[in-house]
C-alpha cells in the first residue's frame, strides 16, 4: 500500500504542467510595450506626435532620455526634449539619465522602470550598448517595456533595438567611408543589442544613405530575421509581431528563409529572399 501512494504521488507531480505555473518564465507573455524605431535624420511633427500618441504620454506619465549613445550627451539629450516640447509638452515631463558604466543609481533605475516613455538618441550603439549590456539598466528597459512603456530610439538608438545589432563596422574594410560597396562574406560586425525585437534586426539612414548591400549581407548571414531598413524621418511602430511604417519615407524589408548564403572566393551569394517596399501606413509582420 505505502508503494502504491507513493507510485502515485510520483505519477500525480509528473503530469505536464502540474505545480508549473510558479516558474514560467515572465519573458514567456507578449510584453504589453510598443517599439518606436526611427530611421534617423530629421524627425518631423507629425512624426514625433505618432510617438507621443503612441506612448500616451500627452495624457500621463513621465519621458527618460538616454544619451549615452552620444559623445555629447547634453547637446543630445537638449534636442531629443526639444522635439517633444515643441508640441507643447512642458519639460518638466522629461528626465535625462546619462549613466555611466559600473555606476547605476538605484533612484535612477527606479525611474527608468516606471516611464511611459523611454527615448534613446543617435550617436554610436556600440557606446550605448558597452554602458547598458549586461547591466541593471538593461534590466530596467526590458521591465518597463514588459510593463507598457514605449521604447524608442533614433539612429544609434534604432539599431539597438534588436538583439543582433549591426555596429556599422567592416571587417574587410576597417576604414569607414560611409559606402558598403561589397556583399561580402564574414565582414558586416554584429554584436549584441538590447534584444527587445529579438526575429528583426535594423539598419538606420537606410535609403538616404544607400545601405542596401550591408543589409543583402546580413539577410544572407542571418537567415530567419527579419532584416529592416528604415529610411530618415520615417520609423516603425512596433506593437506585438506587428510594425507600421510611420513617417516620409519608405522601409525596405528583406527575409531570407532560404539557410545561411553560400560563400565563393569571399562572396556571399544566395537565392530566393524577398523584398518589400513598405509605405507610409504599410503593415507587415516580424515573423
Amino acid at each position: 500500500m505505502r508503494f502504491f501512494f507513493a507510485f502515485l504521488f510520483l505519477r500525480i507531480f509528473s503530469l505536464p504542467g502540474f505545480g508549473q505555473a510558479e516558474v514560467t518564465p515572465a519573458l514567456a507573455t507578449a510584453p504589453a510595450g510598443k517599439l518606436f524605431i526611427i530611421g534617423g535624420g530629421d524627425r518631423p511633427p507629425g512624426l514625433v506626435q505618432a510617438m507621443v500618441d503612441a506612448s500616451g504620454l500627452d495624457t500621463e506619465g513621465y519621458a527618460i532620455i538616454l544619451p549615452m549613445a552620444s559623445s555629447e550627451p547634453d547637446t543630445s539629450a537638449f534636442y531629443g526634449i526639444r522635439q517633444f516640447t515643441e508640441l507643447g509638452l512642458p519639460a518638466e515631463k522629461f528626465r535625462t539619465y546619462n549613466f555611466v558604466k559600473g555606476d547605476y543609481p538605484t533612484a535612477a533605475l527606479d525611474s527608468l522602470r516606471g516611464a511611459r516613455l523611454i527615448y534613446i538618441t543617435g550617436g554610436d550603439q556600440g557606446r550605448f550598448m558597452e554602458v547598458v549590456l549586461g547591466s541593471p539598466v538593461y534590466d530596467a528597459i526590458h521591465q518597463a517595456y514588459r510593463q507598457g512603456a514605449l521604447i524608442a530610439g533614433t539612429s544609434a538608438g534604432a539599431a539597438v533595438m534588436s538583439r543582433e545589432m549591426i555596429t556599422g563596422n567592416e571587417y574587410k574594410h576597417p576604414e569607414y567611408t560611409g559606402e558598403f560597396r561589397t556583399i561580402e562574406a564574414e565582414n558586416i560586425e554584429i554584436k549584441e543589442g538590447l534584444g527587445l525585437m529579438p526575429g528583426a534586426i535594423v539598419d538606420q539612414h537606410f535609403i538616404y544613405r544607400m545601405r542596401m548591400n550591408r543589409l543583402i549581407s546580413v539577410a544572407l548571414e542571418y537567415p530567419g530575421l527579419a532584416c529592416i531598413g528604415i529610411d530618415e524621418s520615417t520609423a516603425i511602430l512596433v506593437e506585438g509581431d506587428s510594425a507600421t511604417v510611420v513617417g516620409d519615407a519608405q522601409v525596405i524589408l528583406l527575409r531570407n528563409t532560404n539557410g545561411k548564403g553560400i560563400a565563393h572566393n569571399g562572396l556571399l551569394g544566395g537565392q530566393g529572399m524577398e523584398l518589400s517596399v513598405l509605405l507610409p501606413g504599410d503593415r507587415f509582420r516580424l515573423r
